[in-house]
């Protein structure tokens, strides 16, 4: 029983809705769901490949940092070592000529030899107490600024006997700005046999060096290399510039870089790097653009296919959905006495075979029906007709031509009789009759639908007499734009049937028309018994409706004509106030009008 419910429930479901649930879960979610499952593995795929990217280059910067450093100290160690040297520092000169002659011999190049090979490497001091040398080139003597400068603090400092430090000391030229130095520090005691005087090695590496191999690695990391007491010694923005400072910043990670992941790595285990640190800041954008591509390809393959199945669907769907519409749609006709043949391309396919059925049978019943009924049903209905039209004719002919051969006829009487008030009259009625037959375009301008106006005052003015008088101030660019006809003329006979009639005295109906900031302003006012303002807030409501019966029915007409043609930009407004009169005001935007030149 429920697997025939739930067929029952599937035989229910439109064609239409059926091929669109077909494709929404057969193509479409299998499609999402698998492009879904490859985006998740790619996007962890890229991620991996991302990390190891930043392994590797913080591994490839912190070797060539270390490599930087490890070759300053090789140079400190064989200079350490070189006996020569320690016999030529230690040596006590006659004066400056017996220095002079040894430098030439054996001093002058034995430093400076190392640079050309260590590229790295900016410059090569040894420091001496011995007061025998004359200072210069890469020998200096410890004096007392030695003694107060930063690196021999740090050096003294310090129980090991080869220090990496990292300072900032004044310049040369400009004493205002300071520039960072790079050193190794070791002091020169591998021979006992030559301590006489106190010597210390001082290699300066070159920090630019340093600061390319960081800037190399900039688009998988922002690289700063820290010492132990977390100062940045070089990053990319900053480290190794000259500037007024004197000292380095400390290194201080925002929540945002924290959010990215901080990668640290030990310069390397040898004790003149302890502390030393390479910290890593990922960028993000490669990886950022990684995943944005592999999405921008996944979302192309997939609007690929999804467009592809779609337009494949839709040509499958409308061959087979269009044909069945067309079926039912004259079956449909057939109950209703129709016999009108399918004519379209029926295909070869079932559904072709079942049009081509239904034009067989279709054909069929139509001339039998035709033979047996048809032709008695047509010859009554044609006799009817003709009867019918021949009524319509003589009653067409006589209505409007008696209306007015009997004013024409009253009109000979009053002229005979000299009635000249009732000739005009009647003049006028039969020009408004005649207008109102001959009138059938929708839109008129606002000049005819005034003189139709003028000639229905007339007749008022004839029925009550010196009761009330009319005025028309009307401006002359407002007369030829288009309004809907018969539209002023309810608003007018109101002021005369409601306003003036009701009042003592001579009443006033003035209808003014001008064209104001772009709006074709139209005000109906006569200073009759005016309304009160519960009755005028009724009316309001009323005429704003949806409900069509009730008073003020003409009125409503009125407006809702308006609205049909202007939509919300026609502003209708009724101002009353009792004993005062009432005051009627539509203005419509010009351009909204048809303007007919004149």
């Amino acid at each position: 029983m429920g697997r025939w419910r739930f067929r029952g429930r599937v035989n229910d479901i439109p064609l239409k809705t059926k091929f669109m649930l077909i494709y929404l879960i057969g193509v479409l979610l299998p499609i999402l769901v698998i492009n879904l499952v490859f985006m998740g593995r790619m996007t962890d795929f890229i991620k991996e490949r991302e990390k190891q990217n930043l392994e590797i280059s913080m591994e490839r910067a912190r070797k060539d940092i270390l490599d930087f450093i490890d070759g300053g100290v090789a140079v400190s160690h064989a200079l350490n070592t070189d006996k020569t040297l320690y016999e030529k520092m230690d040596r006590i000169y006659s004066g400056p000529v017996d220095f002079y002659e040894t430098f030439d011999e054996q001093l002058r190049n034995r430093v400076t030899s190392y640079i050309p090979v260590n590229n790295q490497i900016l410059r090569i001091g040894i420091y001496t107490t011995n007061p025998t040398i004359v200072p210069g080139g890469n020998y200096h003597m410890i004096n007392d600024e030695v003694k107060g400068s930063e690196w021999h603090r740090i050096w003294s400092s310090s129980s090991d006997p080869v220090v990496v430090a990292a300072y900032r000391a004044s310049q040369a030229t400009n004493r205002a700005n300071t520039e960072p130095y790079f050193s190794v520090i070791e002091k020169m005691d591998y021979y006992d046999s030559y301590n006489t005087f106190d010597k210390l090695l001082r290699i300066d590496i070159d920090l630019s060096k340093i600061y390319d191999v960081i800037v190399r690695e900039r688009d998988y990391l922002d690289l700063y290399l820290v010492n132990g007491n977390d100062e940045i010694i070089v990053s990319a923005d900053s480290g190794y510039r000259q500037d007024t400072s004197v000292g380095y910043p400390k290194l201080e990670l925002s929540a945002e870089d924290r959010e990215k992941g901080v990668e640290s790595v030990v310069i390397g285990n040898a004790k003149y790097v302890k502390g030393w640190r390479l910290i890593g800041i990922p960028q993000g954008t490669r990886l950022s653009k990684a995943m944005f591509d592999m999405r921008l390809f996944v979302g192309m393959l997939v609007a690929a296919i999804t467009l592809f199945t779609s337009i494949f669907i839709f040509v499958m769907l409308r061959s087979y959905h269009y044909r069945v519409k067309r079926l039912s749609r004259h079956m449909q006709k057939v109950t209703n006495e129709k016999f009108d043949l399918i004519n379209i391309d029926e295909g070869r396919d079932e559904i072709g075979g079942l049009i081509r059925n239904f034009n067989m049978m279709t054909a069929r019943i139509n001339a039998l029906i035709n033979n047996v009924y048809k032709l008695e049903i047509q010859q009554k209905s044609l006799e009817a007709e003709r009867v019918r039209a021949e009524l319509n004719f003589l009653q067409s002919q006589m209505n409007p031509h008696f209306l007015f051969n009997t004013l024409n006829a009253i009109l000979v009487v009053c002229t005979k009789k000299n009635y000249s008030d009732v000739t005009d009259i009647i003049k006028n009625l039969s020009k408004l009759l005649r207008r109102l037959l001959r009138w059938k375009e929708d839109l008129v301008t606002l000049e005819e639908e005034i003189r139709f106006i003028d000639m229905y005052l007339k007749i008022e003015k004839f029925r009550f007499r010196d009761k009330f008088e009319y005025v028309f101030d009307i401006e002359e660019a407002a007369l030829h734009y288009t309004i809907p006809k018969m539209s002023i003329q309810p608003l007018v006979e109101n002021a005369c049937k409601h306003g003036i009639q009701a009042v003592q005295g001579n009443g006033l109906v003035t209808v003014k028309a001008r064209v104001e900031d772009g709006r074709l302003r139209i005000v109906i006012s006569d200073n009759g018994k005016g309304i009160k303002p519960e009755q005028l807030r009724e009316m309001l409501l009323t005429v704003r409706s949806e409900n069509t019966s009730g008073n003020s029915i003409g009125i409503r007409n009125v407006y809702r004509r308006f609205e049909l043609y202007y939509n919300d930009q026609v502003r209708f407004n009724i101002d009353s106030k009792p004993g005062q009169g009432t005051k009627v005001c539509i203005e419509i935007p010009v351009k909204r009008l048809q303007h007919q030149g004149g």
